[in-house]
């Protein structure tokens, strides 16, 4: 390691706003999208044949919430080349796609994370996919929460996000949409779950909000 160079570097704007980093960062959660929406493809097909066509948009989880901090890194990379003022329409678009990043990718990073060990602990097997998923939805909240400090996001794309989130658990676990769950954890745990996912949008929402006030008070 070069002199000078400690830990705290690797969550640097120099590292992580670097054109290698973020095309790193866009590359990885490009895959891992394609990779979730194929994990749920099944799930969505039984919904579109089984539910109203709409039902199909609250089912892929993770992967959405991928694909918009996938976005989001884009939206950083275009700002290496733009030289433009943006118009209020673009900004409104990317402060919406910022905001549904950070609360979804946190959200369901910890979600998932969750129900992985929950099943274990009643004695589902894990697997090697069951580590790859733990890994991955873990980088998720992580990067979500490294990278809010450059989003530009407003009260009004937190409470358009709100909205969403809250629908989505109502469609999860009152429509039944949510994802594949072990039996044991449905038997038994059904409601817990619900109040559990509820309780991470709620602190999401919160996250977001106080990382708005934190940049509006340096602002000043």
């Amino acid at each position: 390691m070069q002199e000078g160079l400690s830990i705290a570097y690797f969550w640097s704007k120099d590292f992580l706003l670097s054109k290698k980093m973020l095309w790193l960062f866009f590359i990885t959660n490009l895959l891992g999208t394609i990779y979730g929406y194929e994990w749920y493809w099944l799930q969505m097909t039984e919904t579109i044949a089984e539910k109203p066509l709409w039902y199909v948009y609250f089912v892929p989880d993770s992967p959405t919430a991928s694909l918009f901090f996938t976005l989001t890194i884009g939206y950083l990379l275009i700002d290496y080349r733009s030289t433009k003022k943006p118009s209020k329409l673009y900004q409104a678009i990317r402060g919406f796609i910022e905001a549904f990043a950070l609360i979804t990718s946190f959200k369901y990073g910890i979600w998932a994370v969750t129900m992985i060990w929950a099943g274990a602990w009643q004695g589902v097997p894990v697997g090697w996919d069951g580590w790859m998923l733990t890994a991955s939805h873990l980088a998720m909240a992580l990067e979500a929460l490294l990278f809010v400090r450059w989003y530009r996001y407003k009260l009004t794309a937190i409470v358009l996000v709100a909205a969403w989130t809250f629908w989505n658990d109502f469609m999860d676990y009152e429509r039944g949409v949510f994802p594949r769950l072990p039996d044991v954890l449905v038997d038994n745990y059904y409601r817990t779950i619900e109040g559990f996912t509820i309780s991470l949008s709620v602190i999401g929402i919160i996250i977001a909000v106080l990382c708005l006030a934190t940049r509006q008070k340096t602002e000043r």
